[in-house]
């Protein structure tokens, strides 16, 4: 396990060759790359979130494919389609963009829901169908989605099914005074782009991915992840009874899956063997931002997703033993 954690400094340091600050989104970004869960990565342009992602790839060896999503984007043109070839007199398969390791779905709400719901079957199964005959996709695969704001004019929200697939949902703000110092600075160079190396494989991918399985999560931590899950679908149950009424829907049993794995890499990338409740307090708004539903209460008095959360982090006890 020690081996490839000794390593991680120097992924983190090519990657920042590239990207000043946005610390949050790179670790999100490097969580969803070794548990093969994709990333929501939201907004305002020119934060970075796209050359992030490009960065990322180049520093790990994994083969990278970009689209932008717009409103006349047609699912074929993700995930390919039948193609008749006259000089055999049958149909082929021309593959789309999506046979990639790591696709980005570039301004993924600017095109209509039928266009993002043709990335459902590959993000929950690994796997898409082209006419009658379904085919696998490459491993690893993750969808890493960027999106503006919803207030932004020319988006559609993303539908539920698909939200709730994301294992995060980052956000992503501007850089702090220091840091946008430091971009304007690099862009003064003569030549800013930096060369990124190489610092894993995919094969190193794969033995992470196995390494962090090992890391061990006790079971008062699994103790509070099913009661901070289960506090945003009955609060009342859980001492939270002013919150029954602002969340219409609670998180899926997804989150449940998602926080041992997100909390076990984190762990991991930090260098230790084991889960804190300090993890799983520092990824909950990104596991369950996306999942959660307000009600139209919680709207008329401006609660946000983020207050819940941060209601249920700040009072929900830990049960001892």
């Amino acid at each position: 396990m020690q081996e490839y954690q000794k390593k991680l400094p120097l992924l983190f340091k090519e990657i920042k060759k590239v990207i000043i600050g946005q610390d949050e989104m790179i670790q999100g970004l490097l969580i969803g790359l070794f548990t093969e869960g994709h990333v929501l990565i939201e907004g305002l342009p020119g934060l970075a979130k796209t050359l992030s992602v490009s960065t990322m790839a180049q520093a790990v060896s994994l083969n990278f494919q970009r689209i932008q999503f717009t409103p006349d984007l047609l699912p074929s043109d993700i995930i390919g389609t039948m193609i008749f070839h006259s000089g055999q007199a049958e149909f082929m398969t021309k593959q789309g963009p999506i046979f990639t390791n790591i696709l980005l779905a570039d301004e993924i709400n600017r095109a209509p829901s039928k266009v993002q719901s043709a990335l459902l079957e590959a993000m929950e199964e690994k796997q898409v169908t082209i006419g009658e005959k379904s085919y696998a996709l490459p491993s690893p695969f993750l969808v890493l989605a960027t999106q503006n704001p919803i207030e932004q004019e020319g988006t559609f929200p993303l539908p539920e099914a698909q939200r709730d697939r994301f294992l995060f949902k980052i956000k992503v703000d501007y850089p702090k005074e220091e840091e946008e110092i430091s971009i304007l600075q690099l862009s003064l160079q003569e030549s800013n782009q930096k060369e990124v190396d190489s610092v894993f494989s995919p094969i190193d991918i794969f033995n992470i991915k196995n390494d962090i399985k090992k890391v061990h999560l006790d079971k008062r931590v699994q103790k509070y992840i099913v009661d901070l899950v289960l506090a945003t679908r009955f609060p009342k149950n859980y001492g939270f009874p002013e919150l029954e009424s602002l969340i219409a829907i609670g998180a899926s049993p997804r989150a449940t899956v998602n926080f041992p794995k997100a909390t076990k890499a984190l762990a991991y990338l930090e260098g230790r063997n084991f889960v804190s409740i300090d993890d799983v307090k520092r990824l909950a708004p990104s596991i369950l931002r996306h999942r959660l539903i307000l009600s139209y209460e919680a709207q008329a008095e401006e609660i946000t997703e983020e207050k819940v959360i941060h209601k249920l982090l700040k009072d929900l006890e830990v049960q001892i033993g």
